[in-house]
């Protein structure tokens, strides 16, 4: 039976996930009891989860077919809105969660790729 660890989202949602979804993440890994996530709602928690177990769960990189299949569901997962997406981010980077930050912020590069300062400016809020 394996290690299990407890997150709890900045809403108080409490998340039940085993040692290997907590390995995608040099932060949940190092919790002992439960670790509380401050910024991050149950909601985005659910998502990074979500992202976590697949990635656990997928067959062997070495495996092509495998492989191509995880690429078409990472392409569909990460597609959420913009809002979403930015608190995805947020949390995939406090939870160092290298391959969501890396697919995320892919996105969000293709979002605005071709757009002008102002317009980037917006998408920001900044």
């Amino acid at each position: 039976m394996s290690r299990k660890i407890t997150l709890k989202s900045s809403d108080g949602e409490l998340f039940e996930v085993d040692e290997a979804v907590a390995l995608q993440s040099e932060t949940m890994i190092e919790a002992d009891n439960i670790l509380t996530l401050p910024n991050v709602t149950s909601e985005i928690l659910a998502k990074v989860i979500e992202y976590c177990k697949m990635h656990v769960e997928s067959p062997e990189a070495d495996d092509r077919a495998a492989a191509d299949e995880l690429n078409r569901w990472d392409l569909d997962f990460i597609n959420l809105p913009d809002t979403t997406l930015l608190d995805l981010i947020r949390a995939a980077h406090h939870l160092k969660i290298k391959g969501l930050v890396d697919l995320a912020c892919s996105k969000v590069a293709d979002r605005i790729k071709g757009k002008t300062a102002e317009q980037i400016r917006e998408y920001f809020n900044i």
